[in-house]
This record gives structure tokens, sequence and C-alpha cells, in this order.
């Protein structure tokens, strides 16, 4: 039968196993009626990844291929370090000393590979190629060195210190200029030994500014007496003390811009501004004067929404304070009184009479000149 013949037969029973079928069965199935192939499939029992050991190697399984050796500081280099900065040193700038492991030439070898004294001859395996050639039934296959991976060189006496790769982990104190108005979450790259680094900062938010790119938001406190009369403050800033300004009838709210007294800008030229929030202090407790003063400017308060705790208004308009100290209240109000009518009086030309107009002086006549003549001889 056709089973008996492919079984006993070591070459067919060969193809069967390789290929599901003998050669003169795809022959057969290959040619139909109209002369082409019909009904071929291939199946193998061959496992592909064996079938890829075989040709490539066990290198071509690995997962990774580190250039460097592991030492007592760690198995790999950074790739990122979180640094935490305060808001005045992301606004100021300032170097940060950090210590990181980098990937760099091996100390013991510098880089040859080969124990001190010795040199890498060429390798045997590939001939100094770095590339060899592997048979595998009909399939020929050029792959790396597995021995000197492609590098054509055989090191017989490795570095005992970097295993052979050149380049070891290593711990290295690095200097990180921050730059001056940096912001949360923004990285820069900087090239440590033969490896990139990427540095991300982390701002602490500050507790008196606020933040808005490269403006920066605060509130200042002014009391009453300052809002209505008007005055100065001094401010913190950002690089240095402010002082403000306040115009008079300043109300509670009012945003005062310091132009170019902001963050610096990173990506750019010049400054944010400085936005101050002004609010005012009203004050909790009084003293028997100061709330006098506040009853006597109620009652002469004009547009009152409302009413005024302590202050009753009367039929013609006006208003009187009713509330303690009332002593207190109706002397400052007496006294503002005659201060009004004082000025009332000096804004007055006082009278003054019209003085008398000189008479004429007397004409002398000859009669008295004789007289006086007379009296002196007597």
């Amino acid at each position: 039968s056709e089973a008996y013949e492919v079984l006993s037969d070591d070459t067919k029973r060969r193809e069967y196993d390789t290929f599901g079928q003998t050669s003169e069965q795809m022959g057969r199935a290959g040619h139909g009626p109209q002369g082409f192939n019909q009904h071929w499939q291939f199946r193998s029992t061959i496992d592909p990844e064996e079938l890829f050991r075989k040709i490539f190697g066990e290198g071509a399984f690995r997962q990774g291929h580190d250039d460097f050796s592991e030492s007592q500081f760690g198995f790999g280099a950074a790739q990122e370090i979180i640094v935490k900065l305060t808001f005045a040193q992301a606004a100021r700038g300032v170097n940060k000393d950090l210590d990181v492991n980098v990937v760099d030439t091996c100390p013991k070898c510098r880089g040859s590979r080969c124990e001190p004294g010795t040199k890498p001859g060429r390798c045997q395996y590939c001939n100094g190629t770095g590339m060899e050639t592997i048979s595998t039934g009909p399939f020929v296959m050029r792959s790396t060195c597995r021995y000197c991976q492609g590098t054509r060189q055989y090191i017989k006496f490795p570095c005992t210190e970097c295993d052979a790769k050149g380049q070891t982990v290593q711990r290295r104190r690095i200097s990180v200029p921050v730059p001056a108005g940096v912001e949360d979450g923004q990285t820069v790259r900087i090239n440590v030994g033969n490896k990139e680094l990427f540095i991300t900062f982390r701002v602490e938010k500050s507790t008196y500014f606020r933040r808005d790119g490269a403006d920066v938001h605060t509130d200042a406190t002014i009391s009453l007496s300052q809002a209505i009369l008007g005055g100065t403050i001094r401010i913190q800033g950002v690089y240095e003390d402010q002082v403000i300004q306040i115009m008079p009838g300043t109300s509670s709210h009012t945003r005062i811009c310091l132009s170019n007294k902001g963050l610096k800008r990173v990506n750019s030229y010049g400054q944010g501004h400085h936005y101050v929030n002004m609010k005012i202090l009203v004050p909790t407790k009084l003293t028997s004067e100061q709330k006098a003063l506040v009853q006597a400017y109620a009652e002469l308060e004009e547009d009152t929404p409302g009413q005024i705790l302590g202050v009753s208004s009367r039929k013609d308009g006006t208003k009187e304070a009713y509330a303690e100290p009332q002593n207190l209240t109706k002397i400052v109000r007496e006294v503002l009184e005659k201060a009004k009518g004082g000025e009332d009086d000096s804004s007055k030309e006082p009278f003054r009479e019209k003085p008398p107009e000189d008479e004429p002086p007397k004409k002398e006549t000859e009669s008295s000149g004789d007289d006086d003549i007379a009296k002196r001889r007597i």
C-alpha cells in the first residue's frame, strides 16, 4: 500500500514528516487537468523557534543586550531624575548637585576590554570578518558572529572590571544648572558620560505667590484710612521689594499691575508682570475715641445704602448717633460745627470803617504873624 511504501522508504518518510507529502504526491497534486498547481499545502512538524535557534543561535532570542557591565552602583544608568525645587530657587535659578549613575569608560581597561598589559586578537571563528555562515539543510544564512559579537576581535584575557564590555556603571556627582523661571514639570536634557540624562523639575507651590506662567499674583492688605486717604505700602517682590502708591478712594479687590516685575521667561526674553490684589482690613475692635470719630463720620455720610447701626435718621434728613459713646460723639460733632463756623467766618472779609478824610490846613493870616512877634517882644 501507499502507507507501507512511505514508511519503508527513509527518503519518502523524511519528506512526509517535513512537508506532509512525498515528492511523488506533490507532483501528482501539482498537475491538474489545466496543468497548474492545485491543492498543495505545506505542513511542517519542525518548531519555528527551534529552526531560528539553529540558524541564528541563542543570541538572536535575547531580549536585550547591554554594552556595559553592572557594578556596585547598580545595574544601569539613570534615565530620568526628578529634582525638587522651592519657588525661590525656580524663580532665581540655582545649580543643583546630584549623585547619579552614569555609563562611562571602564577605569581599569580604559575601554580596551582587556586586562591591562594584554591586547585583543583576531577572532578565529569568523576569521576577523565579524560575520559567520550557518548552513541548515537547504538554507544558508549569514549572521553576526556569536563569539566576537561582530567586533572582529577575540579577547583571550577579558577585563574583570567591565566583563569585556569597555564600559561600566559609575557613580558621579554632576552640577545641574537650573534656569531662572523654570516651571513645574519642565524637562531638560543633558549629556552625562556616554548617555543622555533627562531631568524633570518639580516646583513647590508658594504660600505667598500665585503663578500663572511668567506672571505672579499676590494679595496686599491696607488699612481703612489708607484706602480712604491714600498712601504707600512696601510688598515682597519676586526678586526685590516693591513700593506701591495707593490712590485715595481705593476700594477692595483693586488690582495694581507692576509691569516687568514678574518671573523671567525661560524660552524668550523679558519678564512677566506682578499683579497685586488690594484688600482692605476692617478693624473689628475700636476704642471709644475711634468709634466716636466713625459715628461722627456716619452722621455726615451721604447716600448710605440702608441703615447704620447706632445712627438714626431725622425728619430733616440729618443723622444723629445714639449709641455709646454719645458724649464723645457729641464733642466731636460740636468741634466739627465750630470748625465749620470758623471756616465760614474766615471766608468772609471783615468790615473796616473808612478812615476820615484829612481836613485841608488852615491858612495863616498876617495878623497872626504880628501877634506872635508881639508876644515874643513882651
